[in-house]
């Protein structure tokens, strides 16, 4: 199995640069273009296949508004700057088709895009236009007591259903469970986000590449009770090594070094099972 050119056989990370202030981590914003090229090629060093730029914070519990104006110009600077340097794929991690577009043209690969091409109508036309692969996120309503488990597999089908049906091959699809973003009130985040992790392998049913972000999320913090994304890089590497344990083939993650660490041991131990 391949994703934008890159061979799954083993787990991948893909590194975490945001350009965006407003993003819940700030460890991961940069805002400057030597700090932003360092981070990106110790990143690669360490082991990273993939970078993935955001523009604009998705975290659903943040006042992210920005005019895309400014993500546009966000994300063409980094990608642009990026682009002379890095050899790995990047991808935009954007909801907007123009946005998607112009940080194409500046040299990105990949859209990743958690509004699952229900966002905006017209990024499934951008991701044929210029055939680029895609990561599709499960995203729509939830309501309480809904299973979550069941809830992102027919949320994913109808993403996948729009992919399909306007010409995105399935070589050119990655699919994400949505940690951190599907928030009913019952059951509450954290739990709705372990029993996905728990049971990721149901997502094998796809046959496409299954991408998880995990690094430093809400959910880290409610179980440890850690209320500082600084501190969460114990719990993120725990949640981690169970999401590779059942089957997640790109890890996204702020901590490269770290996380690869976790995915190398997990999935020598996983290779080591006899039955």
């Amino acid at each position: 199995m391949k994703f934008a050119g890159v061979d799954l056989e083993e787990p991948r990370i893909m590194g975490v640069i945001n350009v965006s202030p407003e993003s819940f981590y700030k460890g991961s914003v940069k805002q400057d273009e030597k700090e932003l090229i360092e981070t990106a090629l110790r990143m690669i060093e360490d082991g990273s296949s993939f970078i993935d730029v955001g523009a604009k914070s998705t975290a659903p519990y943040l006042k992210t508004l920005i005019p895309i104006e400014e993500e546009i110009r966000r994300a063409v600077w980094a990608i642009s700057t990026l682009r002379d340097y890095v050899d790995v794929p990047i991808s935009i991690d954007t909801t907007n088709a123009k946005v998607a577009e112009e940080a194409i043209k500046a040299g990105a690969d990949i859209i990743n895009d958690v509004s699952g091409l229900k966002g905006d109508v017209n990024m499934v036309k951008v991701a044929v236009e210029y055939d680029v692969p895609v990561i599709i996120c499960a995203h729509g309503e939830v309501r309480d007591f809904m299973d979550p488990v069941h809830t992102v597999i027919n949320l994913l089908q109808e993403s996948l259903q729009i992919a399909y049906k306007n010409g995105i091959e399935k070589e050119k699809i990655a699919i994400d469970p949505a940690i951190g973003f599907l928030r009913p009130n019952y059951p509450p985040w954290f739990e709705w986000d372990s029993r996905v992790i728990a049971n990721l392998n149901m997502l094998k049913m796809f046959g496409l590449p299954i991408l998880v972000g995990i690094s430093r999320k809400s959910f880290i913090g409610a179980i440890t009770g850690r209320k500082d994304p600084n501190e969460r890089l114990p719990g993120s590497l725990a949640a981690t090594a169970i999401a590779v344990w059942n089957g997640a083939n790109i890890i996204r993650a702020h901590d490269v070094k770290e996380t690869l660490d976790a995915v190398r041991v997990v999935w020598f131990i996983k290779k080591s099972l006899s039955f």
